[in-house]
Formats: C-alpha cells, structure tokens, sequence
C-alpha cells in the first residue's frame, strides 16, 4: 500500500426501510481538515486519470457503479515513491479510499452503467489557482495498463 493511503470498510445498515452508511466523521483522522465536498458522474467505459495534487488530500466514495481506482506515488520523500496500487471501489466494494497530496490518481468506469464519485477535499477548489496538476491516462512513466484482463 502506499504511503499515507487509508482505506475505511463502510458497514452497511440495511432493514425494511433500506439502508445506513456513515461515510467520513471528524473523530476518524481521515482529513487534516474539511474543504469541500463534491460529486461527479462519469458513463461506462470512461478513464479519468491522472492528476495530483500540492496542497490538498482526497477522500473517495463510489455510491453507485463500479470503479478500477489507480494510484501512483510521485512524492520524492516517500518510501513507495513511485509504486503503483489498483482498488475496485463502488457497489461491489463500498469502501472510503483517502489519497494523500503528491499521489496521482484516476478511475476506469467498470460495468455498463455510469459510476457516481462523491469526494471530500482538505482544501476548496481555487479557480484562479487550481491546485491540480495533470498526468496524460497513458503516461509511460506511470505505465498503467488500463485494459482489462481476461482470467
């Protein structure tokens, strides 16, 4: 696992009126501190990926849909500096995924239907100084194989 990565196991709550799930609480340690809260939808088959970040955490939560998540540590001061982690996340895997500044990371959409991420932020999106730096999907470096293989 990389480096200052957390992952959270959600616990479900389910009765005859459906179901409960806390996603993140300020007594976890999960965020230094609360920035913003922000959700997106992207449709089957679509990669996001990459980029990172310089002053901000993420924490990531798939509600609905199924995402391949990949992670790769650029941070220079980092003992997994440059290793690569994949987790499935979504219906399948209800999990919360925290991504440390200075990890590159992005998505493939799994399945035939749109994946919905909802993500927190330790810092507000800046639109005049955006803290968000990219990385092209296919970047040689990073040498991610986004195909899906077939067992």
């Amino acid at each position: 696992m990389i480096e200052g990565v957390k992952v959270k196991k959600l616990l479900k709550h389910v009765d005859d009126r459906g179901t409960f799930m806390e996603l993140v609480r300020d007594d976890e340690d999960l965020l230094t501190r609360f920035g913003q809260a922000s959700m997106s939808m992207s449709y089957p088959g679509v990669i996001k990926a990459f980029h990172y970040h310089e002053k901000q955490d993420d924490v990531w939560f798939f509600p609905s849909g199924n995402a391949q998540v990949v992670l790769h540590d650029l941070r220079e001061d980092s003992k997994t500096k440059g290793e690569t982690d994949v987790y499935y996340m979504g219906e399948e895997n209800p999990i919360i995924l925290v991504i440390p500044k200075g990890v590159a990371h992005g998505y493939r959409v799994l399945g035939n239907k749109p994946a919905v991420i909802i993500y927190f932020t330790t810092q507000s999106y800046n639109h005049n100084n955006p803290d968000e730096k990219r990385i092209p999907w296919n970047d040689p470096i990073i040498g991610f194989d986004w195909r899906t293989k077939f067992r």
